[in-house]
């Protein structure tokens, strides 16, 4: 189950289509609970790489998670890195672009929310819903400013080179990149936002904006089939993780992260001579604390 995740993985996107991939499908996983056994062991396995990630301080690693509304963002995010030191781990999500972030280059409020070394961040909706939401809903290119001669039909081949420059620049400064598409059904779409409805402490997650979006479900099914085509590159992959079963979906997501974070090897930082003697005299020191002096014959 290490390799759980390469049948998902995608690195060359000239032939990628997304009906080659199937949302219900939970590859080598046979059913719930030996999904549960596997997480439990990669909540273990994961606490340890980040530990050593963290104290290393050189590598950081983005996770990048897009999925259609009810697709399960939160609580893969929840499960798998339930075990790891919150001092470690950057969480952001990702809203409507507020005024001042209508104001900068589409890339600024990602990278101003970029990991630190020897962390892990998660970006839950990403810089890519620029080439997603507002590529189904142009309306919303209008409210970012931008000189009308630069607004023409080559605007989102030139937004996938910018962003795929903007990942092999953080790859070349230690930054690890691996995106996930979590691909949920429209049947289980469906099926979610009805639970939501007839759950009361479900409430809270239905929006009346989550049914319109619907109605634009094959416009982003071509939105994100381009987009993973023209971004997935070796050093920043996609995967493209079945999302119709969660357990499954966490298992192969937990997968993924470990073998990356295993390719990394981090590892906790060996001393100097110089440092180890410095430790050497600070344990005199301590255990001497105390202890009465020595009397003079």
């Amino acid at each position: 189950m290490s390799k759980l995740a390469d049948a998902f993985k995608v690195d060359h996107g000239k032939s990628f289509r997304l009906k080659d991939f199937d949302s219900a499908d939970t590859g080598k996983i046979k059913s719930k609970e030996e999904a549960a056994e596997i997480l439990q062991n990669h909540l273990a396995e994961l606490a340890d790489l980040q530990e050593k990630l963290y104290a290393q301080d050189r590598w950081a690693l983005l996770l990048v998670f897009q999925a259609m509304d009810a697709a399960g963002k939160d609580s893969l995010i929840k499960h798998v890195m339930s075990g790891v030191n919150p001092q470690g781990c950057q969480v952001h999500s990702f809203k409507q672009p507020s005024t001042e972030e209508l104001d900068h280059d589409f890339l600024w409020r990602a990278a101003v929310r970029l990991p630190e070394r020897g962390r892990i961040g998660i970006f839950n909706r990403s810089y890519y819903e620029e080439v997603l939401v507002v590529r189904v809903h142009k309306e919303l290119l209008a409210k970012q400013h931008l000189p009308s001669e630069l607004v023409d039909k080559k605007i989102w081949k030139c937004r996938f080179e910018d962003i795929c420059n903007f990942e092999r620049y953080l790859t070349h400064n230690g930054v690890v990149i691996r995106k996930f598409f979590l691909h949920v059904s429209k049947e289980e779409q469906k099926r979610r936002f009805l639970k939501r409805i007839e759950e009361p402490e479900k409430n809270w997650k239905f929006s009346e904006a989550d049914v319109h979006e619907r109605q634009c479900w094959d416009d982003y099914m071509d939105a994100y089939e381009d987009m993973i085509a023209h971004t997935t590159t070796p050093h920043a992959p996609w995967y493209i993780v079945p999302a119709d079963h969660k357990w499954a979906t966490q298992a192969i997501v937990g997968s993924a992260v470990i073998e990356t974070l295993k390719e990394l090897r981090p590892s906790f930082p060996t001393l100097d001579k110089s440092r180890r003697k410095e430790l050497g005299t600070a344990r005199i020191l301590l255990e001497r604390e105390g202890k009465p002096p020595k009397q003079k014959k």
